[in-house]
C-alpha cells in the first residue's frame, strides 16, 4: 500500500480533494473514495468504450469496488496539478506504477479534469490509460469488444 501523501494542501481545497483521490486509489482506501464526491455527481471516463456515466455515490461505491476486487497494487508518480482561473476546478497529471495481484507491471498515465465544491467532487473526467491497464490485467479482449460495439 501506498503511504499517505503529506497534508501539502487543505484536505477540501480543489488541490486537496485530487490529492485524496488519486492517493486514496493507489492506498486502497476504496470505501473511502465515494465520500470524496457530492450526493449527485457527474464522472466520465472517456477513453474507457462503453463506461457509464457515474452520478451517485452508490454508482462510485460500485465503481471503485471494481478496484478493490482487482487487487493490484500502485504507486503514485510524476504528479503535477494545474489550476484553473476557475476556483472549482483543478487539473491533475499522474501516473500510477505497479503491478497486478500475478506480479505483472503496468504503469498508467492519467489526467484528470475535476470541479470542486465546498470539498466534494461534481464533476470529473477521468482520462486514463485503460488500454495499458486492460493488457497488464488481462482484459484486452473485453476491452477490444467494447470498442468493436
Amino acid at each position: 500500500m501506498a503511504p499517505r501523501p503529506a497534508e501539502l494542501f487543505s484536505p477540501n481545497s480543489r488541490e486537496g480533494v485530487f490529492q485524496r483521490v488519486v492517493f486514496g486509489v493507489a492506498g486502497g482506501r476504496w470505501s473511502e473514495l465515494p465520500d470524496l464526491y457530492a450526493a449527485k455527481t457527474d464522472v466520465r471516463h472517456p477513453f474507457l468504450p462503453g463506461a457509464p456515466v457515474l452520478r451517485t455515490r452508490d454508482d462510485l461505491r460500485a465503481h471503485f469496488a471494481a478496484g478493490a476486487a482487482a487487487a493490484f497494487r500502485i504507486e503514485v508518480t510524476d504528479l503535477v496539478l494545474h489550476l484553473s482561473t476557475n476556483p472549482e476546478v483543478v487539473i491533475g497529471e499522474s501516473t500510477y506504477v505497479g503491478e497486478t495481484s500475478s506480479g505483472t507491471p503496468f504503469q498508467v498515465n492519467n489526467i484528470f479534469v475535476m470541479r470542486v465544491r465546498d470539498g466534494q467532487i461534481i464533476e470529473s473526467r477521468d482520462y486514463g490509460d485503460h488500454l495499458a491497464l486492460a493488457a497488464a490485467t488481462g482484459r484486452l479482449p473485453d476491452l477490444i469488444a467494447r470498442v468493436a460495439e
